[in-house]
């Protein structure tokens, strides 16, 4: 790995000090916070540039130059607030608010790591405003600050940066109207329009049209520029403040990856083959050293023209690296490939996405079957009533998109197609408490509560690419309910071996590991991972635990449940959720139903409070769901000690 170098705050002091023209000081120091942004994400191992280099410009010419939190003198309760609704291009925030020291050091160079910073912007970190990365919500918050000001007769403005990808989503609109009608005034919404979404143009997805045109009717101030122009922004937001009776839009254009050359559009699409693979994760080793060496070059050469001397830096210290995943198996992967092959004889089956074909492993069919693969762009409860539409004339519905965009956002959607007595199956892609990293906007802990209220749904979790086909096989073919089928994103800690005679039964899980002392029901590969770890553990203290993968998250076959329990009197169940409407719960009640639970000890381990941010194994770890925490809970149960406790 190459060395990772930041630049440090007395560098940006003595930029803001030095005698130069303020569009060429802005420009520099943007550049030097696109620097430190690529260190902080190859440091994680994950974010995003793309959002973060097309938006860095404006960001930095409102924190340096617009925003009166620029200027010394002015009250608390009257500064401007500036927000990002997309979350995205949060590491591009984080680098500007390093600069200015506002952000330190030792959270700034842990993106993605406990207590560090979060992949998505949350209001525990220093700076940050409002929580987001949940699209679409940032501008009815907006118009709650721009509004509690007026009504609080505070000055300062609100401003708010979308994504262009993100107008697409509903909630945008309400508060489009809505802001005019209420006479909210006080209110900059900012459009970061670099023209592609996660990995394809706005307008393969869902084509803007004509937008400032679309803005205007709604009632709004509308200017548009360029958004990497330093002097166009400081003209736009000139004539922003001489508009006192209106909200005001600025449809900024800019480009995706600016400022590292492979990553700018639309050469990184050309490169791609029309996908962008710069939206998330983080570059290479060699990427890496080319992006830095082409940001800091065109630095020094600024600092130069100003009669400067070349940037200082500093290393960012390493960090030692945690167990890592030893499996290459991906359990989306075998969902996407049994997608495309059950579709050959399934003339009636239809996939529908919301921008995440890649993340939800669906090009294979997209690909194969385009004629029925509906991508309805960042519109979760657009695409769930579609679906319904779709059920209700005799398909049958593939619903793809985040679990934690899926069962909540769009939770009243998939209740009233269910009440049509139709069939759809919704797949609930990154489920559960890993990865971590982006934060609890993507962290899905509830999604099974949900679905489980909902009447006619079974829900189940796949533990690995086999038993992923067997279960999107049963939801097509067999299944008469609504199906759920939770999926992790992230590759498999390890390959969870299931019995050779393993058959795939309504209500029936796998015996994986034989044991007499307790009992432990797992479900899913990152959480039969740390159980199986906790039972190797315990082995060798001669505690023999059980271990039962269940993938059935909503049904109990009864006699299979009291066979498997047997002479067992400690009952375990470990969710990858919340422990309120999980698995657990399930399993509490058919033992009390039955009369199973009588003489037995009973526990719930699951996700407490708000899910942590971090790698896997600090997000296990924190909420004592890693194997050797688990090992311990479970040892405790026995009345042993732990830890020296």
């Amino acid at each position: 790995m190459p060395k990772i170098v930041l630049i440090p705050v007395t560098e940006f002091d003595r930029v803001r000090a030095a005698a130069t023209e303020q569009c060429e000081k802005l420009a520099l120091v943007s550049d030097m916070c696109r620097a430190n942004a690529l260190a902080s994400v190859k440091r994680a191992g994950s974010g995003h540039l793309g959002s973060s280099f097309s938006s860095l410009d404006i960001v930095t010419m409102l924190y340096y130059s617009e925003m009166n939190t620029a200027r010394l003198g002015v009250d608390h309760a009257d500064r401007d607030i500036y927000f990002s609704s997309k979350g995205h291009d949060v590491p591009g925030l984080y680098a500007v608010l390093f600069s200015l020291g506002i952000l330190p050091k030792e959270k700034f160079i842990k993106l993605r790591r406990l207590q560090g910073t979060y992949g998505h912007p949350d209001v525990s970190t220093p700076g940050m405003e409002a929580n987001t990365g949940s699209l679409g919500m940032g501008i009815s918050k907006a118009k709650g600050m721009a509004l509690a000001k007026s009504l609080r007769q505070r000055r300062g403005r609100i401003f708010v940066m979308t994504g262009d990808g993100e107008l697409q989503e509903g909630q945008i609109y309400e508060a489009l109207q809505t802001a005019v009608h209420q006479k909210i005034h006080n209110l900059t919404v900012i459009i970061d329009h670099n023209k592609v979404q996660s990995d394809k143009p706005v307008s393969e997805i869902v084509d803007l049209g004509d937008l400032a045109a679309k803005l205007r009717a709604f009632g709004w101030h509308v200017a548009r520029c360029d958004g990497h122009d330093f002097r166009q922004l400081e003209n736009v937001f000139a004539q922003f403040r001489a508009v006192a009776d209106k909200p005001k839009i600025l449809i900024a254009d800019t480009v995706k990856g600016r400022g590292v050359s492979f990553m700018e559009h639309p050469t990184a699409l050309r490169s791609g083959g029309g996908i962008y693979r710069w939206h998330s994760g983080a570059p290479d080793d060699q990427a890496y050293t080319d992006a830095h060496e082409e940001i800091v070059k065109r630095i020094n050469n600024r600092l130069a023209r100003a009669g400067m001397s070349p940037l200082m830096f500093e290393e960012i210290p390493s960090e030692e690296k945690g167990p890592g995943s030893v499996s290459r198996e991906y359990v989306a992967d075998a969902f996407g490939e049994a997608l495309a092959e059950i579709a050959a004889e399934r003339e009636d089956l239809v996939v529908l996405d919301a921008d995440l074909s890649a993340d939800c492993r669906l090009r294979a069919f997209e690909l194969k079957y385009p004629e029925r693969f509906i991508e309805n762009g960042i519109a979760e409860q657009d695409m769930v009533s579609m679906a319904g539409g779709l059920a209700l004339q005799g398909l049958l519905p593939v619903v793809n998109t985040f679990a934690s965009f899926l069962a909540a956002r769009a939770n009243e959607q998939i209740y009233n197609n269910a009440c049509e007595q139709t069939r759809i199956i919704y797949v609930c892609h990154y489920a559960g408490l890993v990865p971590a990293g982006p934060g609890q906007s993507h962290q899905s802990i509830r999604d099974i509560s949900l679905f489980g209220a909902l009447p006619n749904f079974v829900i189940i979790e796949p533990c690995n690419a086999a038993e992923t086909r067997m279960a999107l096989k049963y939801c097509v073919h067999e299944a008469k309910e609504n199906c759920v089928l939770r999926l992790v994103i992230g590759p498999s800690p390890r390959v969870v071996s299931l019995p050779p005679d393993y058959q795939f039964t309504p209500g029936r899980g796998a015996v994986l590991t034989e044991g007499e002392d307790g009992v432990l029901f797992a479900y899913g590969p990152v959480m039969l991972h740390e159980a199986l770890l906790a039972a190797e553990v315990l082995r060798e203290e001669r505690f023999n635990l059980k271990v039962v993968n269940m993938p059935w998250l909503n049904r109990i076959d009864h006699q299979w449940l009291e066979e498997v329990i047997g002479l067992c009197q400690k009952v375990c169940v470990l969710d990858d959720h919340s422990p309120v409407g999980g698995l657990g719960d399930v399993i509490l009640d058919a033992l009390a139903g039955s009369g199973l639970l009588a003489a037995r000890r009973f526990k719930k381990f699951g996700v407490e409070g708000y899910p942590a941010c971090g790698t896997p194994q600090e997000a296990l770890r924190y909420h004592g769901l890693d194997g050797a925490t688990l090992a311990c809970r479970l040892r405790s149960e026995r009345d042993l000690k732990c830890n020296g406790e």
